[in-house]
Formats: structure tokens, C-alpha cells, sequence
């Protein structure tokens, strides 16, 4: 047995891991340069994807500017769905193969930059829908080959979506979420403007957030790279393979950064301090899940999503029972780093202190209690719903839960730890409520 960074390498490991991001701008005013950034690639008629609230708000008008400044045909797209589905991905795919576009933009939140990234997919490379969706719901086809360049201009502090080769969509016919994951679907340049998340509600700096932390704590915490299986061939390694020592520099300051300023940024709309530092968080969050993969609070907020009957969130769309994709994740976390915190009880309290918990005196066995009462704590001074008897769940749907989790592959196998069903329907119990 050797070590690689700190990893023991293990007979039949991997003994190599990759390191993939999207090529990023950084800064307030950033999003003027999507014009020249999209002229540098040789784009002549793009689509600009958004939602139907932020076409008509300033980061929508500022890039239609500055591609206009740059003389490029734009066709907005202003008809995605907060939290995507199977039928608004095939939608927005129909538009992107009958404008025949050479390139793509997205402003918006992970929404957006999912929606546009599933769009340029199948107009570039057609099949069926089902064909290059994750396995075991869908056939996971790799992706054929290159796609058209996409620039991702985030406007919330949370997804990471625009360093990442993820589209995640609730499949309304299952009743459960699920993605497209492929290196290839990463966006060719991200440009993230701080100021440009100047707009979100209070509710959705809260749920955006806790996406950052959990990203972030998940990847921290993930399988060891060098703990799965090797790959037959350096092309086959996956993208969500374990964590490993570039993911972990990431996380380690996403996590320091969000408990410096989640908090703040939403308590004061105008902590701009705040907004940029959680800006920069779920950049780097995004970064480091991208190449080392979320594990079992993401996989259960699949199906915690998926079976919403009546939870609405203020600051989110009405009409419709949505649990926000930030807060379907964290009402899940505390339970399962209580209960997982053994699997590697010092990167538990590392992560713990990072984002602000006092560990003086906190033993490996105090681990899993003092990140998951940390954590529940910026839950609440947050205003999320405590645990998941808050979205509407109660025992009696432990049952679909855990069975809507255990088919989430990719991200179940990332654990830590091998978990099956009675297992999940064990972390569910324990994420009703927690103070």
C-alpha cells in the first residue's frame, strides 16, 4: 500500500484521479464580456437561455447588450422551468434544434444552465430522451462527441451548475429526479457576476445556500478516489469519482466562505461583501463536486423532490408544490453526517470547524453530533423547514422515499459507505425533525 497527497492507494484502486473545470470569469460587472467571450469562440447566432422572471430583469438585458455590442444574432429563450422536468427538457431541445444555433448562453440559476446544457445535447447529437439519462432509468449513453460552446452566467449563489457536466430533471412520469452527467455537457466558460444575483429573494439566497454547503460537504466527504475500482482505460475514469486532493481544496474554502457569509448575505440583500463571497463559494463548491460527485443527502433530495404533494416556498414560483432543489438536499444532511460521521471522523470536524463550529475539546466520536448540530443551526437562524416533516413527509412515506433513493446510482455508490434500503429508510427517520 503507497500514498498519493494523503489518499492510501489500495490494491485495485484507482491510483490517478482527473481535474476538469469550465474556463471562469470572476467578478462584479463580469457579465458585460459575455459578448467578446462569445465573439472569441466564433459565435454568429446564439441562444440565450432564462426564465420567464429574469428576461426582464437586468442580467438578461445586460448580456442581450453585450452580445449585441458584439454583433451576434441572439434568440432568447425565456420559457424554462423552475426545477426542469423530463418535458421541459424535451421542449427546450425542440427550440434549440429548430433555431439552428452555433452557440449557447444561459442566465439564470441551475435551472437555467441545466436546461440549456440538455438543449444543445440533443440538438446536436438526436436520440431518445431516455438515452443518455443516468442509468438505471435511463439507458446513460455516453455523449457522441463535442458539442457547441455554452457560457453559463450564473445568477444565484448556489448550484455550482456552470462548472459542472450535470443537468439534473424531475422525471414527472417516475416521480423522482434525476441527470444527464457527462464531461462533455460542461459549460465552455463560465462568467459569474456577483452583482448579478442582486435579485434573489431572501428564501432563494437561503436555498441556493445550503446547495453551496452541501456540495461542498458531500464532495468533502465522498468515497476516497482511491477507493474505486480502477477504471479499464484513463477514459473511463468517472466524473464523479471520489473525493480526492483537488476537489478537497475547494470544498475546504467553499465550506470556510459559507460559514463566513450565508448567514449575512440572507439577512441583508445589500451585504454585497456577503453575495460575493457566497458567489465565490459555489463556484469553487462546483469546481470540487464536478470532479469528486455528491453522495447521499443530494441523492436523497432526488426523491424528496420527486414526490412533493404540497410544498410551497416563499420567493419560488406559486401553483405548483415544489421543494426547492438547496432545501430538498439539506433537510436530508444532518441526518446523514450524524449518522455517516464514523466513515472518517476527521474530515467530519474539519468540515465542522471550517464552517464555524467551535470542536475544542470534540472527540472522533463527537464528530457526526457537532457537524449535525451546526448544521441544523444555520438551518434555522436561515428560516429553511426543519427536517422533512416540514415539506409535507412523514413515516408513511419512508417507504417511497428510500426506494426513489436507491436507484440514484451514481450518487448513492459515492458514499462512504455501502447503504441499502433499510439503511436509507433509517437516515430518512432520522431527518423528520431536528429541533
Amino acid at each position: 500500500m503507497g500514498y498519493c497527497l494523503g489518499y492510501a492507494l489500495i490494491e485495485g484502486g484507482d491510483a490517478a484521479f482527473s481535474m476538469d473545470a469550465s474556463a471562469v470569469t470572476f467578478g462584479p460587472g463580469a457579465l458585460a464580456e459575455v459578448g467578446e467571450e462569445a465573439a472569441a469562440l466564433g459565435l454568429r447566432r446564439v441562444a440565450l437561455f432564462t426564465d420567464a422572471r429574469l428576461a426582464r430583469l437586468l442580467p438578461v438585458e445586460e448580456a442581450r447588450r453585450s452580445l449585441g455590442r458584439a454583433g451576434i444574432d441572439v434568440v432568447v429563450y425565456d420559457e424554462v422551468h423552475i426545477e426542469p422536468t423530463d418535458r421541459s427538457f424535451a421542449e427546450a431541445s425542440r427550440f434549440a434544434s429548430d433555431g439552428r444555433f452555433d452557440g449557447y448562453v444561459s442566465v439564470g440559476g441551475g435551472s437555467v444552465i441545466d436546461t440549456c446544457k440538455a438543449a444543445l445535447l440533443y440538438a446536436t447529437y438526436p436520440a431518445d430522451f431516455y438515452a443518455y439519462v443516468n442509468r438505471p432509468i435511463g439507458e446513460g449513453r455516453e455523449v457522441p462527441g463535442p458539442l457547441p460552446p455554452h457560457i453559463a452566467c450564473p445568477t444565484t449563489t448556489g448550484t455550482g451548475a456552470e462548472c459542472t457536466g450535470i443537468a439534473v430533471f424531475d422525471d414527472t412520469g417516475r416521480k423522482a429526479k434525476t441527470g444527464i452527467a457527462s464531461r462533455r455537457l460542461r459549460p465552455t466558460r463560465a462568467i459569474v457576476d456577483p452583482t448579478a444575483t442582486r435579485t434573489m429573494p431572501k428564501s432563494v439566497v437561503a436555498a441556493s445556500g445550503f446547495d453551496v454547503v452541501t456540495h461542498a460537504l458531500e464532495s468533502f466527504t465522498a468515497r476516497p478516489y482511491s477507493t474505486r475500482p480502477r477504471a479499464p482505460e484513463a477514459s473511463k475514469r468517472p466524473m464523479s469519482q471520489g473525493a480526492n486532493p483537488w476537489s478537497d481544496m475547494g470544498c475546504k474554502n467553499a465550506l470556510e466562505l459559507a460559514g463566513r457569509y450565508l448567514l449575512r448575505a440572507v439577512a441583508d440583500a445589500e451585504d454585497e461583501e456577503a453575495r460575493e463571497g457566497m458567489a465565490w463559494a459555489a463556484t469553487l463548491a462546483g469546481i470540487a463536486f464536478g470532479n469528486a460527485g455528491v453522495h447521499l443527502p443530494h441523492a436523497m433530495s432526488y426523491a424528496v423532490s420527486g414526490l412533493c404533494r404540497s410544498f410551497t416556498m416563499p420567493g419560488y414560483p406559486e401553483g405548483e408544490p415544489l421543494v426547492p432543489h438547496g432545501v430538498s438536499v439539506v433537510v436530508n444532511a444532518p441526518s446523514v453526517f450524524r449518522a455517516l460521521a464514523k466513515t472518517s471522523p476527521a474530515r467530519h470536524l474539519e468540515a465542522a470547524a471550517r464552517l464555524g463550529a467551535d470542536v475544542r475539546g470534540a472527540t472522533p466520536e463527537d464528530a457526526g453530533e457537532v457537524l449535525a448540530t451546526h448544521l441544523s443551526t444555520m438551518m434555522r437562524k436561515a428560516g429553511v423547514p426543519n427536517g422533512l416533516s416540514e415539506v409535507g413527509y412523514g413515516e408513511a412515506d419512508v417507504e417511497a422515499l428510500a426506494a426513489g433513493t436507491i436507484v440514484q446510482a451514481r450518487l448513492v455508490s459515492n458514499a462512504p459507505c455501502a447503504i441499502d434500503e433499510e439503511g436509507l429508510r433509517g437516515l430518512f427517520r432520522g431527518a423528520f425533525a431536528y429541533w
